[in-house]
C-alpha cells in the first residue's frame, strides 16, 4: 500500500482500456494506479519494482499473455500481488487457465465502474469469490473427477460444508450467517481448508473442489 491506499498495476495492450481503468481507480480515495504495462512481458519487472497490491491483467496480449504472466509472478515473487484477470468473454478457456495459474478472480471488460472498484477491494480482502457463476460454468467444462476426490485431504464435516459454501460464492460473513457461527470461526475453517488442500487462496480451493468432483456445478 502507498499512503494507506491499495496500489494497482494495469496490464492491457489497449491504451484506451488502461486509460478508462486508470480514471475509475484514481477517482477512489483508497485506490491508486502505480504503473501500467502494454504486454505480459513487462509485468514481472514492474511487480518486482512497484510491489502493487493488485494487478488487473488482460488475458490476451500479443507477446506474453496473461496466463504466462500470472505464472511468472506466482513462481518468482515471494509475496505475490492479487491478480484480477480482465477479459471480454467470461466463458473463455483462457480465463480458466489464468485462474489455475494463480489469478484470484476475473472481471469482464464491460463491468460497471462501481463493480470494478468493488472487485478490487474484494480481492484484497480475500474473503469472497469473484464471479462464482462464471467459474462454475467453466468448471463444468473442465471438471468431472470422482466425488471423493478430496478424501485424502482429511476435511472435517464442517470444513467440507464451508468449502461447498465457498464454492457458491458466499463471503465469510454470509457463511457465518448460514451456519450460525462467528466470522472468526469461519475464517478458522477457511484457513484449515486452504492448508489441507495446499491451496493459496479460496479461488484455488474452489477450482480444486470442482476438478475433483467434490463440488458439482448446478
Amino acid at each position: 500500500m502507498t499512503d494507506g491506499k491499495t496500489t494497482v498495476l494495469l496490464v492491457d495492450d489497449e491504451e484506451l482500456i488502461r486509460a478508462g481503468l486508470r480514471a475509475i481507480i484514481n477517482a477512489e480515495p483508497d485506490l491508486t494506479v502505480v504503473g501500467e504495462a502494454g504486454d505480459g512481458a513487462e509485468v514481472l519487472p514492474l511487480v518486482t519494482r512497484l510491489h502493487p497490491d493488485v494487478v488487473l491483467m488482460d488475458v490476451r496480449m500479443p507477446a506474453v499473455d496473461g496466463i504466462q504472466a500470472s505464472k511468472h509472478i506466482m513462481e518468482t515473487v515471494a509475496a505475490p500481488p492479487k491478480i484480477l484477470v480482465v477479459t471480454t468473454f467470461e466463458n473463455d478457456d483462457y480465463v480458466y487457465d489464468a485462474l489455475r495459474a494463480g489469478a484470484n478472480g476475473f472481471l469482464l471488460k464491460r463491468t460497471r465502474p462501481e463493480d470494478i472498484v468493488r472487485a478490487i477491494r474484494m480481492v484484497v480482502s480475500g474473503e469472497s469469490l469473484l464471479f462464482p457463476s462464471a467459474i462454475r460454468a467453466l468448471a463444468a467444462a473442465h471438471g468431472g473427477g470422482r466425488a471423493n476426490g478430496l478424501a485424502r485431504a482429511g476435511l472435517t464435516e464442517r470444513e467440507a460444508e464451508v468449502l461447498r459454501l465457498m464454492a457458491t460464492g458466499l463471503s465469510n460473513v454470509e457463511i457465518g450467517e448460514r451456519l450460525f457461527v462467528s466470522v472468526q470461526t469461519v475464517k478458522t475453517h477457511v484457513g484449515n481448508v486452504l492448508a489441507k488442500l495446499g491451496a493459496r487462496d479460496r479461488t484455488q480451493a474452489v477450482i480444486l473442489a470442482y476438478e475433483t468432483g467434490f463440488v458439482t456445478p448446478g
